[in-house]
């Protein structure tokens, strides 16, 4: 869950930049399983994370049947169940889950998750990545946090609702789907976009990419629905020369040169935007900041172009990354031979594209920096140009009700991600997404995509219980 983890990362720098905002005492939860449908969540929750849906060896395929499966045991006909793959991926299939709604007048509402997790060695663990383990107040394994608790919440939902014989006005529509951990893959969500628009369509996502964030005591600091974010496309720099005998140098060497484009890259900084999601967090913060920071803040709002307040401001890495695109060089790869010229070099570039702004007008920034003897292409697969999201009330306002409620006293901002997820592929054919808020994260990230991730077992229970009322809100 890249938006997740990039988001809450960018709160910490507005709680580090001085925001008077009270942390709350989080109340323990006692006996998280006492409740029979806490008991059945966790039986799902858990035969979800320990089946193994890395690219490697896992399936995705096998998870979404073990869900299809409940959910016909919950009520729900063959006729309300799609189960896709396709051929040249049978391991990487996903499902989609339809609960009618009353009201045919109303738009559906989408409740989105990946059920792949990033690759995960056994022997650099602790503990087995693959089995759940509950130790001092967490649960252990890989997908823990990323992204199976919101798809094992947003699949126990849908149990429920159907279990209690609720109606929503509303029809409710789940897809959980494969391959956003990994940008070659398979991608469930863009072929559920491309191949079956209509049983996906929808007025708006929840998706990954929200949350909220302890601070180091263990205490609630916010809550972020993440309302738009970045493209996230990787770039080819090349330079190429005939080479020859390294005890003959010539000053045309491809290392020199793609060194000189890198680090051009390197000295380069995109322009500062706004869209209507960073600049209300970045209102917020200059109030809640004060300071220099605060001034710079309030002054780069009013002038993009001030190059002294953005230097300021920039010194966070987060708030860079969410004040403009961003490149930076990942992998490099150059000559063949330790006593020979080389005749290749390469380098991979990422890059995080501001909303509105397109890959190819990103590569063409990046061939102008390169020069001519370095040529930039645009590694495939090219994603969608990012559509900045609508700051709409109307997603907003029962989000923050509800969170007085479930997390009194917790303030909810809107958050752009300068991460990327699956929810620019829904973008692209007119469906706003919004990360849902909700599970509570430590400051660390909770070893999300690195070793021993883990998730607090207070958080799991608490989120389940807010997202769930969240949809029920939206649904009517």
């Amino acid at each position: 869950m890249r938006g997740m983890i990039v988001g809450m990362k960018r709160a910490k720098t507005v709680l580090a930049g001085g925001v008077a905002i009270a942390a709350i005492a989080v109340p323990a939860i006692a006996q998280a399983q006492s409740r029979p449908d806490q008991q059945a969540f966790f039986g799902l929750y858990k035969e979800l994370v320990e089946t193994n849906t890395t690219l490697s060896v896992g399936s995705c395929t096998k998870a979404a049947e073990q869900i299809g499966a409940r959910m016909k045991a919950a009520g729900y006909r063959d006729a309300d169940i799609t189960m896709f793959s396709v051929p040249d991926h049978p391991r990487e299939g996903g499902m989609v889950v339809i609960l009618p709604g009353s009201d045919k007048k109303m738009k559906p509402m989408l409740l989105l998750a990946h059920l792949d997790v990033v690759e995960a060695k056994h022997e650099d663990w602790v503990r087995d990545p693959f089995t759940l383990i509950e130790e001092g107040g967490y649960y252990y394994a890989r997908g823990t946090m990323d992204d199976k608790a919101q798809a094992a919440v947003w699949a126990d939902s849908m149990i429920r609702f159907k279990k209690e014989g609720y109606t929503p006005k509303r029809t409710i529509k789940l897809a959980l789907t494969c391959g956003e951990e990994t940008t070659f893959a398979w991608n469930g969500a863009q072929w559920l976009t491309q191949n079956k628009p209509d049983l996906i369509a929808a007025e708006f996502a929840l998706n990954e990419g929200g949350g909220g964030r302890y601070d180091a005591t263990g205490k609630r600091q916010l809550l972020a629905m993440q309302v738009g974010e970045k493209a996230a496309q990787n770039y080819t720099f090349l330079a190429t020369n005939p080479g020859g005998h390294s005890s003959q140098p010539v000053p045309k060497n491809a290392i020199y040169e793609l060194a000189d484009a890198i680090k051009a890259v390197q000295g380069y900084e995109f322009p500062v935007k706004f869209t209507d999601t960073t600049r209300a967090f970045f209102t917020a913060s200059a109030a809640a900041t004060g300071g220099a920071m605060g001034a710079a803040i309030t002054r780069l709002l009013a002038n993009p172009l001030d190059a002294e307040a953005d230097a300021l401001i920039s010194r966070d890495k987060a708030m860079h990354s969410t004040l403009r695109t961003t490149c930076v060089a990942t992998i490099l790869n150059a000559g063949h031979a330790e006593n020979a010229l080389p005749q290749r070099a390469s380098a991979n570039v990422n890059c995080r594209i501001f909303p509105g702004e397109s890959v190819e007008e990103t590569r063409a920034k990046l061939q102008e920096l390169a020069g001519p003897t370095v040529t930039v292409t645009a590694n495939v697969p090219v994603r969608p140009t990012a559509i900045p999201t609508k700051l709409d009330p109307k997603i907003m306002d029962p989000a923050r009700k509800l969170a007085a409620k479930h997390f009194p006293g917790v303030p909810l901002l809107p958050l752009m991600s300068t991460g990327a997820t699956d929810g620019i592929f829904l973008q692209a054919i007119g469906i706003p997404v919004y990360g849902a808020p909700g599970i509570f994260i430590d400051p660390d990230g909770n070893g999300t995509h690195g070793l021993n991730e883990r998730l607090k077992v207070e958080s799991l229970y608490a989120g389940r219980d807010y997202l769930y009322d969240l949809v029920k809100v939206y649904a009517g």
